[in-house]
C-alpha cells in the first residue's frame, strides 16, 4: 500500500503506536509504504547477549559514542548504497525528512560512534512511550554499530524501557540475543510498552564503555 503525499508527525507516531513501520523499495523511489512483519524481531532488554570479545571493545572506549550529535548523518550513511545487507537501501527523501522531523521533535535519536572528529558507524531509531524502534544502523568501521547497540542497550535500560524493537531478526542481531516473535505476541508487549513513561535522556549523553557494559551485564 503506497504511503500519503507527505507523511506528518502524527502519522507517524500513531502507525509505531499500532505496530507499523514505513519503507521504500529504494532511496530513489518516490513512494513508501507501511510494513507489519508476521514475525518481529526484538532484542530482550533483560538479558542481552554480547561475545566476550564485542565486551573488550566497548570497554577499551575504542570509539567515542555520542548521542543526537550527528543524527542527519547518520540517517544518510545509513541510506547509502551498500550500507546494510541490501545493495539498495530503504530510506528515500520523505522517510528521511520525516524522521528528521521525528529529531527535531524529540522522539527519534542517533547512538553515534567516532573515531577523532570521524563518524564511523552507529544507529537510529525512534522512542515512543517505554519503546524504542530501533530503524537502522551502519558500520564504516568493524564493530561501530555494534557497540553503538550495546550502548543503546545500556541508555534504554537506565531509562526504563521495556521493549526494543529491531523488525528483522539478521545474524549480526542474532549474536547480540535477539530473538523473532508472533505480531500478536510483538503487539500484546507494544501496547504494554507505549502506555509507560521512559527516559531516553536518563543516562549522561556521554557516558564511557565500562559503564556502558556494567548496566547490560547487571541481572535484572
Amino acid at each position: 500500500m503506497g504511503g500519503p503525499t507527505e507523511l506528518t508527525l502524527e502519522d507517524m507516531l500513531a502507525a509505531y503506536a499500532t505496530g507499523i513501520f514505513p519503507m521504500a523499495e529504494s532511496r530513489d523511489d518516490p513512494e513508501f509504504f507501511f510494513v507489519s512483519p508476521t514475525r518481529r524481531g526484538i532484542l530482550p532488554l533483560e538479558a542481552p547477549s554480547v561475545p566476550r570479545r564485542l565486551g573488550r571493545t566497548v570497554r577499551s572506549d575504542h570509539f567515542e559514542v555520542r548521542i543526537d550529535s550527528a543524527f542527519a548523518e547518520i540517517i544518510d550513511a545509513c541510506a547509502a548504497p551498500g550500507a546494510g545487507p541490501r545493495d539498495e537501501t530503504w530510506i528515500n527523501p520523505e522517510i528521511r525528512r520525516i524522521y528528521l522531523e521525528l529529531h527535531a521533535a524529540g522522539f527519534a535519536h542517533s547512538v553515534e560512534c567516532w573515531s577523532g572528529n570521524q563518524l564511523v558507524g552507529g544507529l537510529y531509531g525512534v522512542a515512543l512511550g517505554a519503546a524504542f524502534f530501533g530503524e537502522s544502523m551502519v558500520s564504516m568501521q568493524r564493530d561501530a554499530s555494534k557497540v553503538a547497540l550495546v550502548h543503546l542497550i545500556a541508555r534504554l535500560r537506565i531509562g526504563g524501557f521495556c521493549l526494543l524493537d529491531v523488525q528483522f531478526m539478521t545474524p549480526h542481531l542474532a549474536s547480540l540475543g535477539a530473538v523473532e516473535i508472533s505480531r500478536d505476541d510483538y503487539q500484546m508487549r507494544l501496547d504494554r510498552a507505549v502506555g509507560q513513561d521512559a527516559d531516553f535522556a536518563r543516562m549522561p549523553y556521554a557516558s564511557d564503555g565500562a559503564s556502558a557494559w556494567h548496566e547490560i551485564t547487571q541481572a535484572s
